[in-house]
């Protein structure tokens, strides 16, 4: 059975009070929640605050993005050792809101993936369509081109080294969360073109949600078959709210 995992994807927001607070709520919140995973991601200049307070917890810590590159000229980038020296397991990679802005492309996506997994971290891969893409009925299309950039460059047994995020566009921030319905219908999509290429790959990576998950939808979208937790991004700025979402996974891994 795939564990459920919960990821906080805090983007450019916090400071140095603010994430104490955050941090030690959730270290609260789910110290007696062992059935399930929880990962937070912030942003680089605090992941030595989240080092120091998450080491001796059972929450992982991770970044939102990383470079291509080991090192070189490359002013304000981070590179993958830089945050495996932090102690992170895990990178946010492909996010849309990298994609969108033209800072990311399908194949740059997967260099970073293929750099990621030789530095010995976790990707966090995210897919997903723009409101027009689904409009014209392309959901299926988009997700799998970028899949398919990362399965091309690094194969499909390395996709098992990452954790799947289905993200639509038209639902993160807006507080238009896809129905549970259609969101089990597009990752059991996205699993079965995994199972096509590598029955074991596809039966055991975890795929997650994201895109306006909260307390209220959370363990009805998380109940689904193929839906193996979230990626959350405004929720996880409310700290009671995250912890809601974290204990619903730890009651549905329970089950």
């Amino acid at each position: 059975m795939r564990r459920k995992l919960v990821v906080a994807n805090r983007k450019m927001n916090g400071s140095v009070p603010g994430n104490k607070e955050f941090l030690e709520g959730l270290i609260k919140g789910t110290r007696d929640c062992h059935n399930a995973d929880y990962i937070v991601c912030v942003p680089h200049p605090y992941l030595y605050q989240a080092q120091a307070m998450l080491a001796d917890t059972e929450i992982a810590w991770g970044g939102q993005n990383m470079s291509r590159h080991d090192a070189g000229p490359y002013t304000g980038s981070v590179s993958p050792g830089m945050l495996v020296e932090f102690g992170c397991k895990y990178v946010i990679i492909g996010h849309s809101e990298r994609r969108n802005r033209g800072q990311d492309s399908d194949n740059s996506v997967g260099e970073r993936f293929q750099a990621a997994t030789k530095a010995g971290l976790t990707p966090i891969f995210c897919m997903g369509e723009t409101l027009e893409e689904y409009e014209k009925g392309l959901t299926d299309l988009v997700t799998i081109r970028q899949l398919n950039a990362v399965i091309q460059q690094v194969g499909i047994k390395n996709l098992a080294k990452c954790i799947l995020a289905y993200e639509p566009v038209w639902a993160i921030g807006t507080g238009k969360a896809a129905t549970p319905d259609h969101a089990q219908s597009i990752l059991h999509f996205l699993r079965g073109y995994v199972i096509l290429k590598d029955v074991e790959v596809g039966e055991n990576i975890r795929i997650l949600y994201g895109g306006s998950m909260n307390a209220s939808n959370a363990a009805q979208l998380m109940s689904m078959p193929d839906i193996d937790g979230g990626l959350i991004g405004g929720a996880s700025l409310v700290t009671e709210e995250f912890v809601r979402i974290c204990r619903a996974a730890n009651e549905l891994g329970s089950a």
